[in-house]
Order: structure tokens, then sequence, then C-alpha cells
């Protein structure tokens, strides 16, 4: 399957970085399987003035991989996904052992729900109901450099404006 990487740089050889803030599955190599998604993200970055051009990043991955590796899964926002993500996003200094992550995007309208959530207002249960009705993109995080072995670059396409 194709895996997409928005990005203000032509990555064809990924690499694991530290971020400048904290993301929903800690650091790594974030992809998704929509395009759509990668491409607002570029946009969005080139909207802010960081870039004059970005690029949609294609990947080919084989999903049976993921059976190779320390992997874990989030077919959909559960509580335990709740959990994973506030860890990563909230404990100073939290790192987990896995060397591929998959799930739902927290995205800014998720993040108005967590904001609910941990203001106390909505309670975890209700915070999970909310997020399933919405339609949310999906996320592959290779936290490892074995992970990454497992992308095979495409090509990249540039994103205009």
């Amino acid at each position: 399957m194709n895996l997409y990487h928005g990005s203000l740089a032509y990555v064809e050889k990924p690499e694991i970085r530290e971020s400048s803030r904290t993301l929903d599955y800690g650091k790594g190599f974030y992809t998704t399987t929509s395009y759509e998604q990668a491409e607002k993200w570029v946009r969005r970055q080139r909207n802010q003035g960081r870039a004059d051009k970005g690029y949609v990043n294609v990947f080919e991955f084989d999903k049976s991989s993921m059976n190779m590796v320390k992997s874990l899964v989030f077919d959909a926002p559960t509580e335990d996904w709740l959990d994973f993500v506030m860890q990563n996003r909230t404990v100073k200094g939290y790192k987990h052992d896995y060397d591929i992550v998959y799930g739902p995007v927290a995205n800014d309208r998720v993040y108005a729900a967590f904001a609910l959530y941990e203001g106390g207002i909505i309670n975890k249960q209700e915070l999970i109901a909310e997020l399933k009705i919405y339609k949310l993109v999906d996320q592959y995080l290779f936290h490892t450099g074995r992970a990454l072995q497992y992308l095979t670059f495409v090509e990249a396409k540039e994103v205009v404006l």
C-alpha cells in the first residue's frame, strides 16, 4: 500500500527526528494512507510562511511487515488510544518502545474535544463517544530505524498553491 508523508522537504530517506512539539505517538516519522491529509499538512505549513514549496512524499509499505516488528495498532479511538495519545502529549519524558504505531490522527477538531476532557467537562467515555462520530484520518508512526527499513520511497509530488 502507499503511505504519504507531507513535508517541506523532498524526503527520499526518512529519518527519526525529535520534534519541537509533542506528538500523538511520540517522536518518529509520520505517514498516512490519506494523500489529502499529507497535502493539507504541507499547505498549512506553507500558508504560515515556513517555506515556498513542499512535497507529498510517497512510500510503499507492506502492512504484513508490522508482524516482524513490535507494533501497536488502534483501529478506532478507544480508551487505550486516548491514554496513549495523552501520555505522549502530556507526560514529560514519556517514551514507548514500539517500532510502529498505527491509529487515528488527533486533529484540531479532536483537540477541542480533548480540551473538554482535560478540563473535566466531559469524561473519558463521553470523549470516546464524541470521537466516534468524527471521520478521523489514520496515521502510521515509524518510531525506530528498524521500522523505517520497511518503507520504500516511490516519488515526491510537489504541492502547488
